[in-house]
C-alpha cells in the first residue's frame, strides 16, 4: 500500500470512531484547530533546564514550583488558586487546593484540583512518629510545601509541559489533527493529496468530506483530476 492510500485509510479508520466529522460542525472551526493546538502545546516536553531530580526519592524527577507559576502567569494569564481543605494524618499534614484558570482560546473559567502531603519534621535521632519531639516551626514549614505539592499536583492535569509524565514509563504523543486545518497549498497533506488525486485514489467529494476545501481549492482539485484522466 503506497504511503498516500495508507494516509487517507487511517482518516477512514479515525472517523468511524463516532468523533465529530468537520462537515457536521459549521461554525466555529477555527477555535476547534485552536483547541487543537492548545492541547498539542499543554503535551509538549518541559524544558530539560526545568526538570529536577528529587534530592530524597531516587530516580522522581519534578518541576520546582517556580516554572509552574511561569507556565501559568505566561499561558493562562488569569488564574487564581483555592484552598479547599486542609488537615493532619498521622504524622504529617494535608492540603488541598483548586487551580482555577481562564481557558486561552474560549476564555471560560474551569478548574483543576490536587493534593498534597508532607511530612512533620522530628528531632534529629528521634521516631517521625515521635510527635513529642517536633522540630520548632515543623506546621509553618509543612503545610506551605503541602500547599505547594498540591497547586503541582493540580496543574499536572494540564498535561506534559507542566510534568505530568516525568516519572510514567508509556506516554502519548500528541499531534495535531490536521483534518481541521484548511487545505491549501500550505497543508501539510497537500502533496499527498494531489497525489491521491493525480492517481483517481480519492475523488474531489471525498476530499471534501474529510477536510475544509474553499471553492478556490476545491476547483484546482477538479482541475487537477480532469486533466489526469
Amino acid at each position: 500500500m503506497s504511503a498516500t492510500k495508507q494516509y487517507f485509510t487511517q482518516l477512514q479508520k479515525r472517523y468511524t470512531m463516532n468523533l465529530p466529522k468537520i462537515k457536521d460542525i459549521y461554525e466555529g472551526v477555527a477555535e476547534i484547530q485552536k483547541n487543537d493546538e492548545f492541547i498539542v502545546l499543554m503535551n509538549q516536553q518541559p524544558a530539560n533546564t526545568w526538570v529536577k531530580e528529587h534530592p530524597f526519592i531516587k530516580n522522581y524527577k519534578y518541576i520546582p514550583i517556580e516554572r509552574v507559576e511561569f507556565l501559568l502567569k505566561t499561558i493562562f494569564k488569569r488564574y487564581r488558586i483555592e484552598i479547599t481543605n486542609q488537615g493532619t494524618a498521622f504524622n504529617g499534614v494535608w492540603v488541598t487546593v483548586r487551580v482555577h484558570y481562564q481557558h486561552p482560546v474560549t476564555g471560560e473559567w474551569d478548574y483543576h484540583d490536587g493534593i498534597g502531603a508532607c511530612q512533620l519534621q522530628t528531632k534529629a535521632g528521634t521516631s517521625p512518629t515521635d510527635l513529642i519531639n517536633l522540630n520548632n516551626g515543623a506546621l509553618s514549614m509543612a503545610f506551605p510545601i503541602a500547599k505547594t505539592v498540591a497547586i503541582k499536583d493540580a496543574c499536572d492535569h494540564f498535561g506534559k509541559l507542566f510534568g505530568s509524565d516525568l516519572n510514567r514509563k508509556d506516554i502519548i504523543t500528541y499531534e495535531i489533527d490536521d483534518t481541521l486545518i484548511k487545505m491549501d497549498e500550505n497543508h501539510p497533506k497537500w502533496a499527498k493529496v494531489c497525489e491521491a488525486i493525480k492517481a483517481h485514489v480519492y475523488t474531489v467529494e471525498q476530499i471534501d468530506q474529510e477536510f475544509t476545501l474553499s471553492k478556490e481549492t476545491e476547483q484546482k482539485l477538479i482541475d487537477l483530476w480532469n486533466s489526469s484522466k
